[in-house]
């Protein structure tokens, strides 16, 4: 494979496009709203000159960006040979994403989905093909960070299976490969109720924020604490993601916290939004 389509020119696909754009494939940035795609250009433009272990030249970065071909026709997604679906965290619109894609790829097209906690054969039911479907969770941030979760749908063919595993090899990336489907995968199951017990720890008043966060990282070895992961990855995200678990599982453990539902409310979405736990200058 050479070409690649990544749908959703956000963070998360933004960070997708240039993983792929660095390990030499050339990359289709698609997004419904052209500024988005020329926004997303621009952020891994920023990224690759300011990384703090990159010792790239500027012809180096400039090669990485040539790579990157930003669209907003559904139509120029005709030719590519494999699809990284990284679209809003919601699945009525990865199916209708998924539908569209079905109209427009060739059969032989793999719809790889970014989704932290979707089910994937739920979303593959939007497809006359669903075993063309499977999961592949990248994490923040996808150029740096070396994990990919890899889950299979119900559906999911053995061919489809064996195409990402190569993929996700020829990126560089450490694969986790979910043998049976399950709410949240395996980080985000593990991660995320811990993010949230810190967020009721700090809304009973038991500790500071910034005690909680020193906690995990001095004692735990964390990178970084909590309630600033919660704030990176965005307090929406994490309540939606903690809702999709509580509904799939109904076990009361996974409750989301009164704050966390409070602050979203409140418009404190946390680094995207200028403030959460912490703030941030925008």
């Amino acid at each position: 494979m050479n070409k690649i389509a990544v749908l959703g020119a956000g963070t998360m696909g933004s960070g997708i496009a240039q993983l792929c754009a660095e390990h030499g494939y050339e990359v289709l940035l698609f997004d419904i709203d052209i500024s988005a795609c020329e926004k997303g250009v621009q952020s891994i433009s920023k990224f690759l000159h300011r990384s703090a272990n990159s010792k790239r030249s500027e012809e180096e970065i400039k090669s990485i960006l040539d790579k990157i071909t930003a669209t907003s026709n559904f139509n120029d997604l005709a030719e590519v040979e494999y699809v990284i679906e990284a679209v809003t965290e919601k699945m009525e619109i990865k199916k209708a994403v998924m539908k569209k894609l079905e109209e427009v790829c060739r059969e032989e097209v793999v719809f790889a989905t970014n989704t932290s906690g979707l089910n994937i054969t739920e979303m593959s039911s939007a497809l006359k093909n669903p075993g063309r479907l499977i999961g592949t969770h990248y994490f923040y941030p996808p150029p740096k960070n070396a994990l990919v979760e890899i889950i299979r749908g119900f559906h999911t063919s053995e061919v489809t299976g064996n195409i990402s595993k190569d993929f996700v090899k020829s990126l560089g990336k450490k694969a986790i490969f979910v043998k049976k489907e399950a709410p949240l995968f395996v980080f985000n199951r593990i991660v995320v109720p811990m993010i949230n017990e810190a967020i009721l720890v700090f809304e009973e008043g038991i500790c500071e924020k910034e005690e909680i966060d020193d906690a995990l990282m001095i004692a735990g070895g964390h990178p970084v604490g909590p309630l600033a992961l919660a704030d990176l990855i965005g307090l929406d995200t994490l309540l939606h993601v903690m809702e999709t678990i509580f509904v799939e599982t109904g076990d009361p453990k996974y409750r989301p916290a009164s704050l966390l539902k409070q602050m979203v409310r409140a418009g404190l979405l946390g680094k995207k939004s200028g403030k959460g736990f912490y703030e941030y200058e925008q």
